[in-house]
Parts: structure tokens; sequence; C-alpha cells
């Protein structure tokens, strides 16, 4: 089915509530801006209560289950609303997926890296950049604050929060550009579609080198697509 960024918003609203005010408006404008690059992101965790967070501490040790955090109740960012956690949304719009490989929209890059690239733009510190327990799903926005700073009560001054706001509000322009769809033919064969944006043609590489018989790979550490033809040597 096709997700409208109405139906993909509705999937975290729930979520959002609770969370510092900036960070659910970075959380929102996440969601925004990985939909305009046609990934689907869905909010699986925002506010947790303590009882929530040692619960969750319990899991693979005192209950079944596979170890997911070292943080008990109090020791969490999510238990102040600065921190969520994310998942793929699925084109079945209820699926899910923590594939930090998954390719969706085929456009050579893993969907989990779109939407990690999306989250720094807004601020968010990612759990993946961790030495130790990385935390692949996991962003935060915690304006310099550590765990025992949040407990004693201490919360982000004005100027931080102005300046959060500030960087979310300057990335709004970012993916606001027309884009057209051009339909794709090789060889007399329909491929599939492109588009235009002002007024260049722009062609899924991959579809279209491998319907001419090339092999077309992608090195994210160079961001060089690399397009080997027949006979090459």
């Amino acid at each position: 089915m096709a997700l409208t960024l109405e139906y993909v918003r509705s999937k975290s609203a729930a979520r959002l509530s609770g969370l510092n005010p900036v960070v659910a408006a970075a959380a929102s404008a996440l969601i925004d801006r990985c939909y305009a690059r046609e990934v689907y992101v869905i909010i699986t965790q925002g506010l947790r209560t303590y009882a929530e967070q040692d619960a969750l501490f319990a899991q693979g040790r005192t209950k079944p289950g596979k170890i997911v955090t070292k943080a008990r109740g109090g020791e969490s960012n999510h238990n102040f609303g600065v921190a969520i956690d994310f998942a793929l949304l699925l084109a079945d719009g209820r699926s899910v997926s923590w594939d930090t490989l998954r390719d969706a929209d085929k456009d050579s890059l893993p969907d989990w890296s779109e939407v990690v690239e999306e989250a720094k733009k807004l601020g968010f510190a990612w759990g993946g950049d961790w030495r130790s327990f990385k935390d692949m799903p996991h962003l935060e926005m915690t304006f310099g604050l550590s765990t025992a700073q949040l407990r004693a009560g201490r919360r982000p001054t004005t100027t931080q929060i102005d300046a959060a706001y500030k960087r979310i509000k300057e990335t709004e322009g970012d993916n606001d550009v027309i884009v057209t769809k051009a339909s794709v033919t090789v060889d007399g064969k329909p491929a599939k579609d492109g588009v235009i944006i002002d007024g260049s043609v722009y062609v899924p590489l991959r579809d279209v080198g491998e319907r001419l018989g090339a092999v077309v790979a992608w090195d994210n550490k160079t961001k060089v697509a690399v397009v080997t033809t027949k006979g090459a040597k």
C-alpha cells in the first residue's frame, strides 16, 4: 500500500506524547524528512517511566529475553523525555523492521543510515556511535545534561531550547524541492521511474545499469557509484 505522510505520522503520535517539546518537534521533523526520502520511520519508544525502565532492565537478567539496556529506572534519558527509539515502518503500514541494511527505496543507501543522517542534522545524537553497548535504534538530545543532573531537576536553558528550535527550523527548507516523475524506458521496455529536478532528469542508476548488463555498486565510504560494463577490465 502507498503510505501517506499523515498515516506515517499517526503511527508515532502516541510515542511523541510526554517528550520534551523540542525533542518532540525534532522527532516529528525526522518523520517528515525521512518520508521525503521515501523512508518510513516509526518512533517505537519515547518517554519511559522508572517502572517501565526497571522492567526493561530486568529483561535478560531476572526475566526472559535479550539484554537491551544497561540503565535502571532514572538512569536512562528516556525517563526524562529527551530520547527516542525508532524502527523502519514497512510498506504494509503495520510491520516494522530493525534491519540496519534494508534498502526498501532502492537508492543504494541503507534506509537506517538515511534516518540517522537526518536525525543528526536535527541535533540528535545516535546510540550507534557509542563505543560500547551500541544502541542502534536510539536517538537522544540531552543538551549536555547527564541523567544525574536530570534526576536532580536540571533542565535545558532557554538559550539551549531556542538554539535547538532554530536548528530544526533551519532544516525545514532542505526538502522543499519540486520533483516531477519521469518515465524511463530501456531498449523500449519500461524501467523504474526517474525524477525531474530543476529541469534535469535523474534515473534509477541500478535498475537502468542492470538492464544494460552493467554491474552497479555503491561505496558508502566514498559516496561513489561504480558502474562496470560488460567486458570492462
